[in-house]
């Protein structure tokens, strides 16, 4: 990819998803609380489960004082569709007993604050202060790791890896807008097995080679 610039090909790849008719994300909420949940929910699950699951669980526990007094039985089953679901329960609860008693029933702001969070990595941190608190952050999933990875921007072996990485090719002005354009990129073009490699518009300068496995 020595052709175009970093934000040249994310450009591209937003261009393309407009093409298609792939909208940009709509978040239902963009309050701390909702969001945090809501990304929680999200680990290692698909998009539709994750909307369905969060709106089942912020409806009966729509802040931390209603999280702290959901039965735990009551909070699993509505997690259970999402999968880990009594290890994101027992995370949720103990996450709000902690903002309760030592946040002054908030969420922070910082990413240190965040970290310290029980079941909160750098992807979810990264999440919510780009989309709660307009800090320009670079949210590494597997999609992320994976097509930076592909494309030849960076070669790392970790999401944490490649955030540092990312933020050095990127102006940051640009940060918080990369997971939203390469998770639906991953998802649609550029997948796990079998990517569409003849609907991409990076084909020609991609230097991964996997086009010629398919």
């Amino acid at each position: 990819m020595s052709e175009s610039t970093p934000s040249a090909i994310l450009s591209s790849m937003k261009n393309t998803l407009k093409s298609l008719g792939i909208p940009a994300p709509m978040e239902e909420s963009r309050e701390a609380f909702p969001v945090l949940i809501s990304t929680i929910i999200s680990l290692r699950t698909r998009d539709a489960v994750t909307r369905m699951v969060s709106r089942q669980v912020l409806t009966r526990a729509p802040d931390i004082d209603a999280m702290i007094s959901i039965d735990i039985k009551e909070l699993e089953q509505l997690l259970r569709p999402a999968g880990f679901y009594r290890q994101k329960a027992g995370q949720m609860k103990r996450i709000a007993k902690i903002l309760k008693n030592n946040f002054e029933g908030r969420v922070p702001g910082s990413m240190d604050s965040l970290l310290t969070l029980p079941g909160v990595g750098r992807k979810t941190a990264n999440f919510v202060m780009g989309m709660v608190f307009g800090v320009p952050s670079i949210c590494v999933d597997v999609h992320v790791h994976r097509i930076s990875n592909r494309l030849g921007l960076v070669n790392t072996r970790s999401p944490e890896e490649t955030e540092f990485a990312l933020q050095k090719l990127f102006p940051i002005e640009e940060w918080t807008g990369i997971n939203h354009i390469m998770v639906r990129f991953g998802q649609r073009i550029c997948r796990p097995a079998k990517p569409l490699c003849n609907e991409c518009p990076l084909r020609e300068g991609c230097p991964s080679g996997i086009k010629e496995k398919y």
